[in-house]
């Protein structure tokens, strides 16, 4: 492979926008988003951290005391542990979002077109099937238990790796970082598919059936009342988390992992504004799938920065949901999963050379971006998609290394996998938070070498000579 990018007197061929700049409002939300989750990730980093301290110092029994100890209601069976109340409860905040996010690239995103969502739902594919077949071949011998973990080191864990980017400094441009949310965001779906069909236990069909009908009503009145529940911020938090609970206590009941009623529930908040449809401004179609233009635009004229309609209320819940998310409850998740009594050097010693921790670190470093770049150079070689004349190959690596970065999706399979506290899951830890950091590590001191690169992109992607709001990188997008 070539890591030379195109020069600008050899363009991509046509029709390949796959790895190009998508619309400016895109690279705002885009923008917005990464800012949100670099403040979550650091966060994320800190709780894991200190858990980890707090587990191997004195006060372990005190933190393994908190994370054990059980509340709820018990005849709804929701008398659960600190920690499964976090693994349950919580993280379903963070799957709403992805459903949000999910919901709202296949209506009105990258996802939405064919040509641009063919390379990161296969990058995301090939990142999910290589690093299990490559788990699954070094944990053949070590018995059925250690196969339960086939799936962990399939996830990607967005907050991380942008948290890692923020670390290195990296001016990452913009439609890497959009492959790589977009990755990220097909990667979660096939996660969650995995945990409902793969990790669910002891189906009960009668709770499964009841959740309809307050998910039915939830659906109804974010379907029916967007407007409302966006001008009155109290309304959500007082009428739809009520139902989102039921909803969420009926699922855990049934024995479908709980965080799958997050993803429902998110798919049930409309993503478009009431009444608007999804389509671009005259002559500025195209890949901005996302923009809609406001009542009284010209066709005709230049896109100007305001000319979006306003948010959907899907957007709207993400503003409002994502700091909780991202500044609660992954890191509080975080601080209660990640905690692993090592035992000293002996006990690492006796964690990293376990099999499943094994096949979980290569797995991340290894078997993930392999993935990643195999099924990206397979779609490129077989379809019209090519990069952006800006990037070489070497970039395309950089981010499939970092897609190796695995932890608040692979912490929750482990517990689903092993059962928390038992060797095994502890084990997985450890190999999860070593590979994460190798494969972080790694694609730090790849991506860093590019920064000069990347500054010189960031320089030509800020240049508005006509000033009418929208640098002109972006004009006819």
């Amino acid at each position: 492979m070539n890591d030379q990018p195109a020069s600008p007197q050899h363009p991509a061929p046509p029709g390949s926008h796959v790895f190009s700049r998508s619309s400016y409002p895109e690279h705002l939300r885009i923008s917005t988003i990464l800012r949100k989750e670099t403040v979550g990730g650091a966060l994320l980093l800190l709780a894991t951290v200190l858990a980890l301290i707090l587990a191997n110092s004195p006060a372990a029994d005190t933190y393994f005391s908190v994370r054990d100890y059980s509340f709820g209601y018990e005849p709804w069976h929701l008398r659960l542990s600190v920690g499964t109340w976090a693994a349950d409860g919580l993280l379903a905040i963070f799957f709403f979002l992805a459903g949000l996010e999910l919901k709202r690239e296949f209506v009105a995103g990258d996802l939405r077109k064919f040509d641009r969502a063919i390379v990161p739902v296969a990058a995301a594919a090939g990142g999910v099937i290589v690093p299990a077949l490559v788990y699954v071949a070094i944990t053949a011998t070590a018995g059925p238990e250690a196969l339960r973990g086939w799936a962990i080191p399939t996830a990607t864990d967005i907050a991380f790796a942008v948290a890692v980017l923020a670390v290195v400094g990296s001016f990452l441009p913009s439609s890497l970082r959009i492959f790589l949310l977009t990755l990220a965001v097909v990667d979660d779906l096939l996660a969650i598919s995995i945990i409902a069909f793969f990790y669910s236990e002891d189906i009960q069909a009668p709770p499964l059936l009841i959740a309809i009908v307050p998910l039915a009503l939830y659906a109804f009145l974010a379907q029916r009342f967007p407007t409302f529940f966006q001008r009155r911020a109290w309304a959500p938090w007082l009428i739809l988390l009520p139902l989102g609970f039921v909803v969420w206590a009926l699922v855990h009941e049934s024995g479908v992992h709980a965080t799958v009623a997050g993803v429902l529930l998110g798919f049930a908040i409309p993503v478009l504004p009431k009444g608007a449809g999804v389509g671009t401004a005259g002559a500025h179609g195209g890949d901005a799938v996302e923009v809609r233009p406001l009542a009284g635009h010209d066709d005709d004229g230049p896109l100007q920065a305001h000319d979006v309609a306003p948010d959907g209320l899907a957007d709207t819940l993400e503003h409002r949901i994502r700091p909780l998310s991202a500044g609660f409850a992954v890191p509080v998740f975080a601080f209660f999963s990640a905690g692993v009594a090592i035992g000293g050097m002996e006990g690492l010693v006796s964690a990293i050379t376990d099999p499943i921790a094994v096949g979980i670190m290569v797995a991340l470093v290894i078997g993930k971006p392999v993935g990643i770049l195999l099924a990206t150079v397979a779609v490129t070689k077989t379809t019209k998609a090519s990069l952006d004349p800006d990037l070489a190959w070497v970039d395309i690596i950089g981010v499939a290394l970092l897609a190796g970065v695995g932890f608040t999706v692979s912490l929750l399979i482990s517990e689903l996998g092993f059962g928390q506290g038992t060797p095994e899951d502890d084990h997985a830890k450890v190999a999860i938070l070593a590979g994460s950091l190798v494969a972080a590590l790694t694609a730090a001191v790849l991506l860093r070498r590019r920064n000069a690169r990347y500054r010189e992109i960031e320089e030509q992607d800020r240049i508005d000579a006509d000033q009418d709001g929208v640098p002109d990188v972006y004009e006819g997008r």
